[in-house]
């Protein structure tokens, strides 16, 4: 399956960590990065061929358990899988029980990334 992710992060050294390790991944055809949940919501409307978002959880205007709720509550968008990363642990019943698929505590390590992105896109 050929990956087109989306990566939600406020923090531009994240964004540019994680397309370093994006693009390790021979599944992974395209990369898009958002800068709050409100900039991956207007990406998503454009594109709805992204089938991986990898999400922030603190994040300014619209963070990624807002995110989640808007995003989820459509229900073409429940197949999307979100892996959830962020250093806050203690987040992790509420993104789950908000709909995400996974969570990845950072700092982020490319093999437990990519076994996370291939877990849930074998579909």
């Amino acid at each position: 399956m050929s990956l087109k992710v989306l990566v939600v992060d406020d923090d531009f050294i994240n964004r540019k960590l994680l397309h370093t390790l994006l693009k390790r991944n021979d599944k992974v055809i395209d990369i898009t990065e958002a800068e709050n949940g409100s900039d991956a919501l207007d990406k998503l409307r454009k594109d709805s061929s992204i089938n991986l978002i990898l999400l922030d959880i603190m994040m300014p205007i619209v963070d990624g358990i807002e995110f989640l709720k808007i995003f989820r509550a459509d229900s073409e968008n429940t197949n999307v899988p979100i892996i959830v990363l962020s250093t806050d642990d203690t987040r992790k019943t509420e993104v789950f029980d908000n709909g995400a698929n996974d969570f990845l505590r950072k700092p982020i390590k490319e093999d437990q990334l990519f076994e996370k992105m291939d877990k849930w896109t074998q579909v």
